[in-house]
């Protein structure tokens, strides 16, 4: 679930800097997590839009690469371009527990948000848990539909904050709306953008838009579960500096999670998608959407 944080927040900060280093340890197999509770939901979308064979795919902020391999092993593409800002997890870099790029996997590091960042066609362009973390989504989103070829299709799926104010005082909604409120303002992630992504695809000139919500269960010990208390953890100076938290209320929030006690809702990840017009119609079952 790691994203590829380009653009910085009011304060400076960015992802991958400021929180989330991926340089230390842990954070591979904190991104793994993130994979492990929404990458079947990913995929089973992906394949239903009609991904396989044929099919050259762009997956942004590709993060350890679970996406982008699976596109291969078992949609069967035939290729995938996995860009991240930082590729030491997908195997881009010399690391002895990731495996290296497998034959039709392409790593580039790159920044996304530059102007010169294009990097061809793609029948499939897939970012997940990128946008939200950029303060110029709205640009990037009419610049992502530019790289599908016509045809082609736009994938996006952000996080949406189900932590509202009529949301049970839990520990655990406590922490989250700290989690959020102190990743704005240090990164600029925002969680209630994802919902006009249907509007913004049509925009940006694409058609047969829809979208579609997931919200994994929250389980004592289950992979979402783990991900945010992992996530609580690396981002604790940002949570501390709201006010809306201290130290023995994110300890609280931690124990709350991993306890048969926790009723509560994670995170929806919302994912909307668009076609680009023109070129063959989409081929395989649910390629117009369903």
């Amino acid at each position: 679930m790691t994203a590829d944080p380009r653009g910085e927040a009011p304060g400076g900060g960015r992802y991958g800097e400021a929180v989330f280093r991926p340089e230390l340890a842990g954070e591979g197999e904190r991104t793994d997590l993130g994979a492990l509770a929404y990458d079947d939901v990913t995929m089973a979308r992906l394949r239903a839009l009609g991904a396989g064979p044929g099919w050259r795919c762009l997956d942004l902020g590709a993060g350890t690469g679970t996406v982008s391999r699976r596109l291969l092993d078992e949609a069967g593409v035939a290729s995938v371009l996995a860009v991240d800002r930082d590729v030491r997890f997908l195997g881009g870099r010399s690391l002895p527990d990731r495996p290296p790029p497998e034959p039709g996997l392409d790593v580039l590091e790159a920044d996304i948000t530059a102007p010169d960042f294009a990097p061809g066609r793609f029948r499939l362009v897939h970012a997940r848990f990128v946008l939200m973390h950029l303060p110029e989504r709205d640009r990037l989103i009419a610049a992502l539909a530019e790289l599908v070829e016509p045809g082609g299709v736009l994938v996006l799926s952000d996080a949406v904050d189900l932590t509202s104010d009529r949301a049970p005082g839990t520990p655990y909604s406590v922490a989250m709306r700290a989690m959020w409120q102190g990743l704005r303002a240090t990164i600029g992630t925002d969680a209630t953008s994802a919902p006009s992504y249907p509007h913004r695809l049509r925009e940006a000139g694409l058609v047969r838009v829809a979208a579609e919500i997931h919200v994994p269960p929250l389980l004592p010990g289950s992979p979402i579960s783990r991900f945010w208390a992992d996530t609580w953890e690396r981002s604790r100076a940002a949570m501390l500096a709201t006010g809306l938290v201290d130290d023995a209320a994110l300890d609280a929030a931690v124990r709350y999670l991993g306890s048969d006690e926790c009723a509560a809702l994670s995170a929806g990840m919302l994912t909307a998608w668009g076609w680009k017009p023109g070129g063959a119609p989409a081929q395989g079952p649910g390629s117009r959407g369903e």
